[in-house]
């Protein structure tokens, strides 16, 4: 089978419709549509239904999803293979959104790399959707997110719950958003809570979907907005920013993710890396001591 259908088939499954899934390919609907075509002729069923909410699998498309799955990771564990560095026995990819390397995931590489020396190790930065389609077709070994969707063959592990807190570079500032707010987008779960809690809130001067661009603007320019806890933990504790009392808390829970098929001498090790690192932040915030990585 070409490996090329069983990507296009999995790229659909994780974008949910032909057209999304035709962008993240950089291809046309209609190729996407005849890829899919193609690959239910060879099989001799029907993998998608459509509708107008995108498409679902059918019972043979679940079924063929494990084995898509399971090919796409074959071949990449041995392009991986076949590419690692002289030196080293195996190769290791590690994914994250760009607020999770810092102070967290970014201390756990030098730590891997001693406790596992003749691996490789790969660091990548992205949002859910690229790190599952990664990890769903073998490109990311380990990933570590906010919202990952439940796919066969993955394990999907709880890491510790971010907390996020408002904070301003002015003391006397209050709860009530004010034109000064910057809207980060934490994800969908973050997003309803947020519009449940602030209402009036329909929009603002200032919005960005990646933390360290909207923590960089205010702590330039002056501002208010929700972090995680442990990024602005040194900020605070040097009065560069206040944390807003009596402003609501929002818990964003951070997984970990990785394949259950997996080479446990290679992923093992980083595994106990990075839980231990969880816990290690988690327990310097609740001290109230700033992480290193602030």
């Amino acid at each position: 089978m070409d490996t090329e259908l069983a990507r296009t088939f999995l790229t659909v499954v994780a974008a949910g419709n032909f057209v999304k899934a035709a962008e993240r390919l950089f291809v046309t609907q209609s190729t996407v549509s005849a890829r899919i075509q193609s690959l239910e002729q060879q099989l001799g069923a029907t993998l998608f239904v459509r509708n107008k909410a995108g498409t679902t699998l059918t019972p043979a498309g679940r079924q063929f999803q494990k084995h898509a799955t399971s090919l796409m990771r074959t071949v990449e564990r041995a392009r991986q293979d076949v590419g690692v560095p002289k030196g080293f026995r195996a190769s290791l990819t590690v994914g994250g959104r760009i607020g999770i390397w810092e102070a967290l995931l970014l201390e756990a590489l030098p730590e891997i790399r001693a406790t596992a020396p003749d691996v490789a190790v790969r660091a990548e930065i992205g949002f859910e959707e690229d790190l599952m389609q990664g990890l769903v077709e073998g490109r990311v070994d380990v990933g570590v997110m906010y919202a990952p969707q439940s796919r066969p063959g993955l394990v999907v592990e709880t890491l510790f719950d971010e907390q996020l807190v408002l904070v301003s570079t002015d003391a006397d500032a209050g709860a009530h958003l004010g034109s000064n707010y910057v809207y980060v987008d934490w994800g969908p779960e973050f997003y309803a809570r947020h519009s449940t809690v602030f209402p009036e809130i329909t929009g603002t001067g200032l919005s960005t979907n990646i933390g360290w661009l909207g923590l960089q603007h205010i702590r330039a320019f002056g501002g208010t907005a929700y972090f995680p806890r442990r990024l602005v933990a040194a900020d605070v504790a040097a009065g560069r920013l206040h944390e807003i009392a009596g402003a609501p808390l929002f818990n964003l829970p951070v997984y970990l993710v990785f394949p259950f098929d997996r080479d446990a001498d290679v992923f093992d090790p980083a595994l106990r890396v990075i839980r231990r690192i969880g816990s290690r932040v988690v327990t310097a915030i609740g001290n109230g001591t700033p992480s290193n990585g602030s």
